[in-house]
């Protein structure tokens, strides 16, 4: 099977593979010239903080309940207290009760959502769900299978790896339902700052849609600590409405096993995001709340998790620093390295040398369907800084050497 190829059928037909299969299918019957070394997923790696596994040990006898589709009492008063001390709002902005709802992993709300409001017809056509592009491959895998029509838009250098929302026709803007902006962005690692909230904020007014903000990495960044959805929502607004914010305890918390995240936002549409998990969202284990509770609670964690990041930055800052095509992102845990062409590096960074990388338009569209080098995510490689140190010091020092002055 090629990559990019369709596997599904029906609504989901446009779906191509997985990024990780095209991958592989690329790779497939190549021998990896030196001992293979990965930075293409962006897998969180690390020891666990002990009070997590105190809190799962203390409430394991909980694994015999069914556990509220709403967490728990006190996990929705951590979960609500977090986003207030994190995105600066009054106590009244963030009710536990009505604002928050628990999540087996973001990946389940950012697939969930589409499916809450998308109608039959928007503005005389099929809904539209905007989608940055590139993009988490759940975006576009949701908006399918909610019979909404994706529509690509272009986050390049230009635009500061961001979608420019306003480029858009009318006549699309008026079928538009909803959009989704992840900041910092995945792979590009770009923030949106309070100029661009605002304005897509006035965008979504005017044009009666809803905001899915992916916001699993705004606890990874280097200097500034990013700008949230939730802060200019409110500011803008004093409110939430039209606004579902995701947030991950695997990025934060570096704790992707856990499965455990949040939505939270405009009270109507989490009501019916309740109503629906109750059909097709399993519940979040109660012993898994409660160590999700402590974690929402605990600050030191995500500090020490976030200077390992810095640290490896600064790292790839040394090493690749002066090679053409290299940035710093914002925030998150991904190099979006400009190489010219992202899928035959990766191939060469495999044969040679025994490096697993992604190759940029695994995560994007073409804008031209006959033309490859008009996939915004063409020119680059997706490079995940999440192993130790010393592994990632080797990989980028081969990395260094084989595509010097490449891009």
């Amino acid at each position: 099977m090629l990559p990019g190829q369709q596997v599904f059928p029906g609504r989901l037909a446009g779906l191509p593979q997985s990024s990780f299969a095209q991958l592989a299918t690329l790779l497939e019957g190549i021998a990896p010239g030196r001992t293979p070394l990965s930075l293409s997923v962006g897998d969180p790696q690390g020891t666990p903080p002990p009070f997590v596994l105190e809190a799962i040990a203390r409430n394991a006898h909980l694994f015999g309940q069914y556990p509220p589709i709403n967490g728990t009492e006190d996990w929705r008063l951590a979960a609500a207290g977090w986003l207030r001390r994190r995105f600066a709002l009054p106590e009244s902005a963030v009710d536990p009760e009505r604002h928050v709802l628990p999540l087996n992993g973001t990946r389940e709300g950012l697939f969930l959502a589409p499916f809450i409001l998308t109608p039959e017809q928007k503005g005389g056509g099929r809904p539209v769900i905007l989608i940055p592009n590139p993009f988490y491959q759940v975006y576009a895998a949701a908006v399918l299978g909610a019979g909404a029509e994706p529509v690509f838009v272009p986050a390049r250098a230009e635009t500061g790896f961001l979608p420019d929302f306003q480029a858009l026709p009318k006549t699309v803007l008026e079928r538009t339902v909803a959009a989704y902006v992840c900041s910092p962005s995945n792979p590009e690692g770009a923030v949106a700052d309070e100029n661009y909230w605002r304005t897509l904020f006035d965008f979504m007014d005017r044009y009666d849609f809803t905001l899915f903000a992916d916001e699993c990495y705004a606890d990874i960044y280097l200097d500034k600590q990013p700008l949230g959805a939730m802060t200019a929502r409110h500011s803008q607004s004093g409110g939430l409405t039209r606004l579902l914010s995701f947030h991950s305890l695997s990025k934060r918390s570096a704790l992707p096993g856990l499965r455990s995240g949040m939505v939270a936002g405009d009270p109507a549409l989490l009501a019916r995001f309740r109503a629906l998990r109750n059909y097709a969202g399993p519940q979040v284990a109660m012993p898994i709340m409660a160590a999700s509770a402590e974690a929402w609670r605990d600050e030191a964690h995500v500090a020490a998790n976030r200077a390992t990041y810095q640290e490896r930055f600064r790292l790839a800052a040394r090493i690749l620093g002066n090679r053409t095509g290299f940035r710093l992102p914002d925030g998150g845990f991904f190099l979006w390295l400009d190489v010219g062409n992202g899928e035959e590096a990766a191939r060469t960074l495999w044969r040679e040398d025994g490096i697993r990388v992604l190759p940029g338009a695994y995560m994007g569209r073409p804008e031209n369907p006959v033309d490859p080098e008009s996939n915004p995510g063409f020119r680059y490689v997706r490079v995940a800084l999440v192993s130790d140190l010393v592994t990632i010091e080797a990989a980028l020092v081969r990395m260094a050497d084989r595509l010097s002055g490449t891009a």
